[in-house]
């Protein structure tokens, strides 16, 4: 089958309409479903499983760097969620409130919580005495609700999952370093994991997390040439600290306030795994993070050569831990092609009596549509290199991607030309002015400020000051 011939006709075609492709996306795989509650969505079987092995590769990583888990709870009261200033400025809009039994009217409002860093804040002062103490290096798995105007399934919900990590150390330096290290770990998981290439530095003062020193960003590059923020890293320094009075004994027995990092990648990544690699036959899953890996379509499955390869192939690729299925149901061969096409299952294995009688099975690689012939005793020696390859190439392709869509613009007419092209531009500005005119004129935020900075122009091209800085801007979800 040629590789051009569209299979699935039910999904909008990306060129034709790149937000409908993606419902259509996320609906026909069976990835999510729309609740009754408007903006808040069901995870299906099959989305949650990309979830969870999100989950398991940095609960991995976590725990291989001494965090623990905790669980902290769902509501935090009103006059503890006030306490820390620009935090409360920055929730405000967007925070749903208890305040009521049912029965009858609290006597104090509960926040259903939107982050959790004032929870982990009171927590800390009751358990830290001593610098022997620190640090306290905890992660929660769990649910944040945000009362989003505008949803979109994994990218933007009113409730989305998440993970958030919370740390207190007794020194900046061991702080700031923790959070570089979370952002290292962030990027080495789009890297490993989601075939992903995120670009990471430091956001602009306007574009920092509420009550934050620095917020650090890993960002993805969609398709459709706008920037995915998928992560972040925080460094509080003693702000939060000297708000919730968490204090510590040092080594000299003096009394200090600790320093203090966040950090949380959320559901959002589903989103970004979706729109990076899916095509307009459905999802193009990566090896690693797909729940199933491998099917198995037994052709005439009753005969019995058939029956035995298909169960041998299974058994040897279960015991090498690939996650492996088998459909021999009695639809139709190409109803299951096309069903997972449109799933994204890396690799399909049709194994029917004319190949075997030549002594090999077909191999069929999602990402690009190819078929090749392998010798059935040499499938599950061979599976773990195909993946391999596979993730490797559709690593490549992002990368390749994001590399033909990253300009440098000089003068801020070169800026507006390459921003409707699609993707990242960098600029040398001026500051928080060229910022913000920047975006009221054309739409673009400031996405990073990288680590490396080197500056492109002296004058800023937006408002004719001395450049500061290089940032690299980009429309955004």
């Amino acid at each position: 089958m040629s590789k051009n011939v569209k299979m699935v006709q039910s999904i909008t075609s990306r060129n034709v309409d790149f937000a409908q492709w993606y419902t259509d996306l996320c609906l026909k795989a069976e990835l999510m479903d729309y609740s009754e509650a408007k903006g808040f969505i069901i995870y299906r079987p099959y989305g949650y499983a990309i979830w969870e092995n999100i989950q398991s590769y940095l609960d991995k990583k976590f725990k291989e760097t001494n965090h623990q888990n905790v669980y902290m709870p769902l509501v935090i009261p009103e006059s503890l969620f006030q306490k820390e200033k620009d935090h409360v400025e920055g929730f405000a809009p967007e925070t749903a409130i208890i305040t009521t039994t049912g029965v009858e009217v609290l006597s104090e409002r509960l926040i259903v919580r939107p982050t959790s860093e004032t929870l982990f804040c009171t927590h800390f002062a009751k358990i830290v005495n001593s610098y022997r103490d620190l640090p306290k290096l905890y992660n929660q798995w769990c649910s944040v609700v945000r009362w989003e105007k505008t949803t979109r399934p994994f990218l933007r919900g009113k409730e989305f999952l998440w993970q958030e990590g919370h740390t207190i150390h007794a020194s900046e330096n061991e702080a700031r370093t923790e959070a570089l290290n979370m952002l290292e770990i962030y990027k080495t998981l789009g890297e490993q994991l989601l075939a992903i290439p995120f670009v990471t530095g430091r956001k602009t003062e306007k574009e920092k997390f509420a009550g934050a020193l620095e917020t650090y960003t890993i960002e993805a590059l969609m398709p459709d040439g706008q920037a995915l923020q998928s992560g972040t890293t925080h460094y509080f320094g003693q702000e939060f600290a000297k708000a919730f009075d968490i204090k510590f004994q040092n080594v000299d027995n003096q009394s200090e306030y600790v320093y203090q990092t966040s950090w949380g990648v959320s559901t959002r990544l589903i989103g970004a795994v979706i729109m990076v690699h899916g095509d307009d036959e459905g999802l193009v899953l990566p090896p690693y993070v797909a729940p199933n890996q491998v099917v198995i379509i037994p052709i005439q499955s009753q005969n019995e050569d058939v029956q035995q390869a298909t169960n041998q192939i299974y058994e040897n690729l279960k015991a090498q831990g690939i996650r492996v299925f088998i459909d021999d149901s009695n639809k139709s061969a190409g109803w299951k092609f096309s069903e997972y096409e449109m799933k994204g299952i890396p690799v399909r294995i049709e194994i029917g009596p004319r190949d075997l009688e030549k002594g090999h099975v077909t191999i069929v690689t999602r990402y690009n549509r190819e078929k090749s012939q392998v010798n059935v005793d040499e499938v599950a020696l061979k599976m773990p290199d195909i993946l391999k390859d596979i993730h490797e190439n559709m690593l490549k392709h992002a990368n390749d991607y994001v590399s033909t869509h990253t300009y440098v613009a000089k003068t801020y007419d070169e800026f507006k030309e390459y921003l409707k092209q699609g993707g990242y531009v960098q600029m040398s500005i001026s500051g928080e002015d060229a910022e913000i005119q920047i975006k009221q004129e054309t739409g673009a935020t400031a996405r990073i400020v990288p680590f490396d900075q080197t500056l492109f122009t002296n004058t800023c091209p937006v408002t004719g000051k001395k450049a500061t800085q290089t940032v690299w801007f980009a429309r955004a979800y």
